[in-house]
């Protein structure tokens, strides 16, 4: 199963100050964490292209999940949430005012995988005035039916 949503959000800032909140989104101003479910922030990579103008990051960041459905708690040993570890590469392009940071979770992807882009780019209406935030997560569910017989089927292979 696929679900997949989308949201906008105008900011009423012109896009060199508007992306910057993307990207402290998971940073305050000083570091600190500021998001309640992120535990942790790591920086894996920071690259600058000077001949392209452009910025490339790539973070690890760990998050607590919200409590999870009773048929998933069985899945993973009955806590009633979990971490979940992430990775999130963001292109910064300065000349072509446009960042995207796309955010992928590395951990339980035998249940679930999701994927979040985000686009931060000059409103069409008002390009130096304001910032267009796009964003589109998709989330998708495995089977967990299908789960338990490959589980069941390579056990029963080994014996």
């Amino acid at each position: 199963m696929v679900l997949t949503y989308t949201q906008e959000h105008v900011y009423r800032h012109p896009w060199d100050r508007g992306h910057r909140g993307g990207m402290a989104e998971v940073h305050g101003s000083r570091g600190i964490v500021s998001s309640l479910h992120v535990v942790d922030v790591h920086t894996l990579s920071r690259r600058f292209d000077p001949d392209a103008g452009r910025l490339h990051t790539t973070r690890s960041i760990t998050v607590r999940s919200p409590p999870l459905p009773f048929p998933l708690r069985a899945r993973i040993g009955g806590a009633p949430a979990v971490f979940c570890h992430c990775i999130e590469t963001t292109v910064a392009d300065a000349p072509r005012r446009h960042m995207e940071v796309v955010a992928r979770n590395a951990g339980l992807r035998r249940l679930i995988e999701v994927e979040e882009r985000s686009i931060y780019e000059p409103h069409p209406l008002e390009p130096d005035r304001w910032t267009m935030f796009r964003q589109e997560t998709r989330i998708r569910c495995k089977a967990l039916l299908g789960l338990g017989v490959n589980r069941r089927e390579s056990r029963a292979a080994v014996c």
